[in-house]
């Protein structure tokens, strides 16, 4: 909030005027005084911002109170303040972090609104089906689970609370390399097979040992994370870190509330990272440079998985995967925690879409809040939609409960938009069903 009294008093007096102020708990009257009140001090003005502050969310709008339980929300933003009150700070950064100064995950965020949607009338909508099928498993919901890794530092089941989730609901599920939950447990808790998310390991006789561990736990495809390569800046994730005074030394090497920095297979400190760790010690076959699409053409021949490249955002990349055999993309930046290139991901999908000539499926990832956001990747080419950060409020805010909500949510939008769309199946869809702003 700005620093110029008059700005203050002016937000003041709009709060004052506003019904959230009342449900936020704050005196509307108080205000009004200090907003209209000239002899009102700067340390007086600066308690009533921090008040007002409590009505407000991350994304610069009036928020509601609190909710006190999962079934309260409307939204899932409802989620977001309850996780943030409940996860440690250094953790909730982790979560929140982008690269530079988080400009891609406003930009992931800002590029549906560069497209409208043009609903149809007159059609029976009475049956949807919102159905989606992947290598011959049929699952009800385009919305995808995606990879995010250190599920625990959120909430104490982790990863096994959102695989419960997603056998209620019956979504596809993709586990993080990085995860506090092994593939094995992770596919029990779901009761059916999940899809893991790798990352490049320095050594190739330990990627080639945890690929064949994943096959043998029953995933039926392997997603290689491709936009992480070159490294991120993550400010965001460093900065709220420093506000974490915790001794967190029987989590971390050294005592410092850092999830997620750990993510390759050495000597360093994985003991919440089972995926990383266990593996017989042979002799190192150790990567030359960062990996190139000759690393791709191997992983593919060590496993009869589906293998999926995640990070794809031009058409020329998609057009390569599909020359060397990949089975599937995801359009994605990481959630805005890759590199800082400002460039939404719904807005790089249609040429990624191109590329693949339609040969393989994409799943498009970074900033889905809304069923209407889905709705437009289905329209613009996607075969499904990856969500991060909202099932992790989920997770944060009611464990299981708030995972499932939060799912339950997402799919209630999608299909009303379907039926405002005039659309009763997914191959309905098509670019016909949305404009330009």
């Amino acid at each position: 909030m700005s620093s110029d009294p008059s700005s203050r008093r002016q937000f003041l007096a709009f709060l004052a005027a506003s019904p959230l102020a009342a449900a936020a708990g704050i005196d509307g009257e108080w205000l009004a005084r200090l907003g209209y009140s000239t002899a009102a001090s700067d340390a007086v003005l600066g308690a009533a911002d921090t008040m007002a502050s409590r009505a407000m969310g991350t994304h610069g709008v009036l928020q509601p109170p609190l909710i006190s339980k999962a079934a309260d929300a409307l939204d899932v933003f409802d989620f977001e303040g309850v996780a943030k009150q409940n996860i440690p700070v250094a953790h909730w950064g982790y979560l929140m972090t982008g690269t530079d100064d988080d400009g891609t995950i406003a930009a992931n965020r800002a590029g549906f609104d560069r497209y409208t949607l043009k609903p149809r009338r007159l059609i029976d909508v009475s049956k949807v089906d919102a159905s989606v099928s992947f290598y011959g498993t049929r699952y009800p919901s385009p919305i995808v689970i995606n990879p995010l890794g250190s599920q625990k530092a959120f909430h104490k089941e982790g990863e096994v609370a959102v695989a419960k989730a997603a056998r209620a609901r019956d979504h596809l599920m993709v586990l993080s390399t990085v995860a506090t939950t092994s593939i094995e447990d992770t596919i029990a808790a779901r009761g059916g097979p999940v899809w893991f998310q790798l990352y490049h390991q320095s050594d190739w006789s330990v990627t080639k040992q945890m690929v064949k561990r994943v096959e043998r736990a029953g995933a039926p495809a392997i997603a290689f994370t491709v936009d992480l390569l070159g490294g991120s800046n993550r400010e965001t994730m460093i900065r709220e870190a420093r506000k974490d005074t915790r001794d967190c030394i029987k989590c971390h090497m050294g005592g410092a509330p850092l999830p997620g920095v750990s993510g390759r297979v050495d000597d360093r400190d994985n003991r919440r990272k089972p995926n990383l760790v266990g593996y017989e010690k042979l002799p190192p076959q150790l990567e030359k440079g960062t990996p190139t699409w000759e690393f791709v053409d191997r992983l593919k021949q060590s496993t009869g998985m589906k293998v999926l490249l995640k990070g794809i955002v031009t058409a020329e990349d998609a057009a390569l995967a599909v020359e060397h055999g990949v089975d599937g993309l995801f359009v994605s930046n990481h959630g805005g925690r890759a590199e800082n290139s400002r460039r939404a991901t719904i807005v790089s999908l249609p040429e990624v879409v191109m590329g693949t000539g339609g040969k393989i499926p994409v799943i498009c990832d970074g900033g889905f809040r809304r069923g209407t956001d889905v709705f437009k990747a289905i329209a613009l080419g996607a075969t499904a939609a990856g969500i991060g950060r909202p099932y992790i409020w989920g997770l944060g805010a009611f464990g299981q409960e708030g995972v499932e909500a939060v799912l339950a949510i997402l799919r209630k939008e999608f299909e009303l938009t379907m039926k405002q769309s005039g659309t009763t199946s997914l191959s309905q869809i098509n670019v016909r069903h949305i404009g330009m702003a």
